[in-house]
């Protein structure tokens, strides 16, 4: 994946502090964040930034991923982790999804007990978080 992100020329600033461990499949968690990255990847301009983050909040984490592309509207973002909500955006220098990535997020996500959601505007970008439980 490096290899996408030194074509578009993307920055990747990554800040976690301390190591915290969860309780997870480890997979299911390289899943999420592939397919989040990927994602954030897709929709950003070249030359962009993608800021990456774990912080520890009570007995959970919660890692974002944030991109500094398009953004989205809010009903579009509301919808997205449904089946009825498939959306597959096309990327800034023409790439193309399914929309399926989003959903098998979610799948992962519940089953750890976790959440995912997604906070956008049009023009602004994208910052998707979610979270798992501490171990």
């Amino acid at each position: 994946m490096n290899a996408q992100f030194k074509v578009k020329r993307i920055n990747v600033h990554i800040e976690i502090t301390n190591p915290i461990y969860v309780y997870a499949d480890k997979d299911m968690v390289n899943s999420i964040i592939r397919n989040l990255l990927s994602n954030a990847k897709k929709i950003s301009m070249p030359n962009g930034k993608i800021n990456i983050s774990a912080k520890k909040r009570g007995k959970m984490i919660e890692i974002s991923i944030e991109d500094n592309g398009v953004g989205m509207d809010e009903k579009i973002a509301e919808s997205m982790f449904s089946p009825k909500g498939i959306i597959s955006q096309q990327g800034s220098q023409g790439e193309k999804g399914s929309g399926l990535g989003l959903i098998l997020c979610k799948e992962f996500v519940d089953y750890h007990k976790g959440e995912i959601w997604v906070k956008s505007s049009i023009g602004k970008g994208a910052k998707f978080y979610f979270t798992l439980p501490i171990f």
